[in-house]
């Protein structure tokens, strides 16, 4: 008998997790497909980074499963999750401030025995110009806007089947979200990865998300296509 299910790169299920004897995360579901862009939104302190650490292993979850290309890993270290395909750039980007731009570029690969080759690299440099330019320079002497674009470039090196960004626009100045917007399309045209993304800016989510779910007290209370998220939605649950 042939399924009927959409193919999904990543499914989560009934994600539960406690930090300190409280509940954050109650009973999170939800799948991506492959190369789109699912955009998790939802208002502060809801659990989207907190769904994201648990993803990549930075927190065990309390029960629930995450099945990735069609492993199961809720158990799998942070690091054999990374080598899986899984890229991740937290929030606030941790960027080494004193090393230089291209130590930070590579330091993934060198992590997990990854050589890129020309073409990888000229294609990051495509995509965030500004980061061949500054290769000599110190992380910290970045402006907030071109740490992230290198964040980003630094997971793109490493491969991803899944590229995981949190808040990548947040503090940055617009034509840098511009930039990071334009680097997010060329991604899904190329159509080798999906990207998880997790925003509050909701103009930078209905332009490039195919799907979305939104997150409301720990669990999942809207979710679709990006088409569905009506007016109504937003401002039940992300108007602040």
């Amino acid at each position: 008998m042939t399924s009927t299910l959409a193919p999904t790169s990543l499914s989560i299920t009934d994600l539960r997790l406690s930090i300190g004897g409280s509940a954050i995360l109650r009973g999170v579901t939800l799948a991506i497909r492959p190369n789109t862009v699912f955009c998790l939104m939802g208002r502060n302190g809801v659990g989207k980074s907190t769904t994201l650490k648990a993803l990549m292993g930075l927190l065990p979850a309390d029960s629930g499963s995450i099945d990735f290309n069609g492993a199961r890993i809720e158990k799998t270290p942070t690091a054999v999750r990374a080598r899986m395909g899984l890229g991740y750039v937290p929030q606030g980007r941790e960027i080494f401030p004193h090393l230089t731009v291209h130590e930070n570029l590579f330091i993934g690969t060198r992590a997990q025995g990854i050589k890129p080759d020309a073409a990888e690299i000229d294609r990051v440099y495509t995509l965030f110009p500004i980061i061949k330019e500054f290769l000599k320079r110190k992380g910290g002497m970045l402006s907030g806007g071109q740490q992230q674009q290198l964040a980003i470039a630094r997971s793109l090196l490493t491969r991803p089947k899944l590229l995981i960004l949190d808040e990548p626009t947040e503090g940055i100045q617009p034509n840098i979200i511009d930039q990071i917007g334009e680097a997010i399309r060329m991604l899904r045209a190329e159509g080798n990865m999906s990207i998880l993304l997790v925003e509050q800016y909701l103009d930078f989510c209905k332009e490039l998300g195919d799907d979305f779910a939104i997150l409301e007290r720990g669990a999942v209370a809207a979710s679709g296509e990006m088409s569905a998220l009506t007016d109504d939605i937003v401002k039940e649950f992300l108007t602040v």
